[in-house]
């Protein structure tokens, strides 16, 4: 899991969660990388983030990610790049199974962020452009 984290970030600057909000010890991979309490501008100029999710749901293929403490929200959405590293503990099913058993957890939540791909946008000549507002490339790895 590591060797695959570390092949994809690279010599890229990182954004990530705190390394106890990250599964499988990734952290240990991400030497100085910025963390949520680093400054704005550290923060805006990484390349690539690196976050953990709270659910992986299949039916839409989407991660859901709950910021709060060490789970910073900038991490998926700041930079161009962002990589998710899912434990097999937080897969459902279906979207409903998520909501209903972590609802407490949606509650306590500064913010409740589904990503399903990157953003994308187009505009009144139906040019499509892929991460506008958020990251123009989403990478799932499922661990171990």
């Amino acid at each position: 899991m590591r060797a695959r984290v570390n092949a994809i970030v690279g010599a890229r600057s990182v954004l990530a969660w705190d390394a106890r909000q990250l599964p499988y010890d990734a952290d240990r991979v991400l030497v100085g990388a910025a963390r949520g309490s680093s400054p704005r501008d550290v923060q805006a100029a990484a390349q690539i983030g690196v976050t953990g999710c709270d659910g992986a749901i299949a039916e839409t293929g989407s991660l859901v990610l709950l910021s709060g403490e060490g789970k910073p929200r900038t991490a998926s959405l700041l930079p161009p790049i962002h990589l998710a590293i899912v434990s097999e503990a937080d897969l459902r099913d279906t979207m409903d199974e998520f909501f209903r058993e972590r609802a407490a957890d949606i509650a306590g939540a500064a913010c409740c962020t589904v990503v399903t791909g990157p953003s994308r946008t187009a505009d009144i000549e139906l040019t499509l452009t892929l991460g506008v507002h958020g990251p123009g490339q989403v990478i799932v790895i499922v661990g171990p």
